[in-house]
């Protein structure tokens, strides 16, 4: 059974913050301070340039790639680490067109996250070959998986709502017309239970800075199944995927393994500081985690509703449909998030009008759940969104 009041104390959270948007952002694991000094002293400034043999900093795209692939059901040799999850959307999706050269429609939706639509865009155009990209609405992509579509291409939990795709329905579905599936895990690796293997995924790709708690720009996964890894083409052929690297060949030669999907060097910086934050995962039953994520958001759900008037959920009703966020719908949604926010209740606001709050059993508890709702509450009560200091829009909200 997880102790979930351990894994809190594994955190270094500002005194007095409830801090609900580790869906954005995980919050600093204590033990990241010492390991990344570890790093700069016991590493860095006395291997140098030995450390990649010494050290390992070679070989940790793959181990520390197992470390997340556990938490998503990939077997060992079959996820690596690197590069950001913008490059690997490109990189999975440019690999599944090739395994399906007859056929031109890249299927998402219009819930996924703007920046993987961006990348096939990108892609397309590069290609510049008949490409179309269809965006139905999250619930209508099943009819349109068919004969004609080369990649489907989802985030399985909606970055806004928290609605969650069926992964194994979709990959059958698709799988009986010839088609490949692109998984983006960023709302799920650490937040609800993912099996890969299970549900015979072709690719999954996401970040660790979110519930994974690697820390900002903490480097992205590619999960690959094993049957792929010998024909899968590297659309990005740098030479971390090289079949020698350093025989520094003229011409490119893919590995044979999972290593074909690595392209250049790695942050071994930031290596450092995921590694620490995975430790913490040591402790934790998915299973677990997900009993105890779908407790705390029924609570949040249920107080919001009748204690907060003029909120509308935009999260699915039943728990099960989706993932360790929740969302309310506001007109003033930007504004009053920057009220709870200048009480130090922390979540944070999607256009055009969505308060989105990450529950991370990790973490929380009940008593932020219930603070968080309180001062929701006085806001809406008093009207304090309408102050205008919290109309003020930065160049991140």
């Amino acid at each position: 059974m997880t102790d979930f009041t351990k894994t809190r104390e594994m955190f270094d959270i500002p005194a007095g913050m409830t801090y609900l948007n580790g869906n954005s952002l995980g919050p600093m694991p204590r033990a990241c301070e010492a390991s990344v000094v570890s790093f700069l002293n016991d590493e860095w400034k006395t291997e140098l340039i030995k450390g990649w043999n010494t050290k390992n900093w070679f070989t940790q795209t793959n181990t520390i790639g197992d470390r997340v692939g556990k938490l998503i059901g990939a077997p060992t040799g079959t996820t690596v680490l690197g590069d950001t999850l913008s490059i690997k959307v490109f990189q999975a999706v440019a690999a599944g067109l090739a395994m399906v050269p007859d056929r031109r429609v890249i299927l998402s939706d219009n819930g996924n996250f703007p920046t993987d639509l961006y990348m096939v865009e990108g892609l397309m155009k590069l290609k510049n070959d008949g490409y179309d990209l269809r965006t139905p609405d999250p619930l209508d992509v099943m009819d349109q998986i068919n004969e004609d579509v080369a990649v489907v291409m989802l985030t399985e939990v909606d970055y806004r709502t928290g609605y969650k795709h069926d992964m194994t329905a979709v990959i059958a579905k698709a799988h009986s017309v010839g088609a490949v599936v692109v998984w983006d895990l960023a709302h799920s690796a650490g937040a609800i239970p993912v099996d890969v293997m299970a549900a015979n995924a072709d690719f999954a790709i996401g970040c660790t800075y979110k519930f994974l708690n690697g820390g900002p720009g903490s480097p992205a996964f590619i999960y690959v199944a094993e049957r792929l890894h010998s024909s899968v083409e590297p659309a990005l052929s740098g030479w971390f995927s090289h079949a020698a690297p350093f025989a520094f060949d003229l011409s490119y030669r893919p590995a044979k393994n999972i290593e074909r999907l690595r392209i250049g060097t790695p942050s071994i910086a930031a290596f450092s500081l995921l590694s620490a934050a995975l430790d913490i995962w040591d402790h934790v039953d998915m299973n677990d985690l997900r009993t105890r994520s779908i407790e705390l958001c029924e609570l949040f759900i249920r107080e919001v509703e009748k204690r907060c008037k003029g909120v509308t959920l935009a999260s699915p009703r039943d728990p099960y449909q989706r993932g360790s966020h929740v969302s309310f719908e506001f007109e003033h949604g930007f504004a009053c998030m920057q009220a709870l926010i200048a009480e130090k209740v922390i979540g944070d606001f999607r256009a055009p009008n969505i308060m989105r709050f990450g529950i991370a059993p990790l973490f929380n508890d009940e008593k932020d759940i219930l603070r968080a709702v309180e001062k929701l509450e006085d806001i809406l009560n008093n009207e304090t969104w309408k102050e205008d200091r919290f109309r003020h829009r930065g160049l991140v909200t």
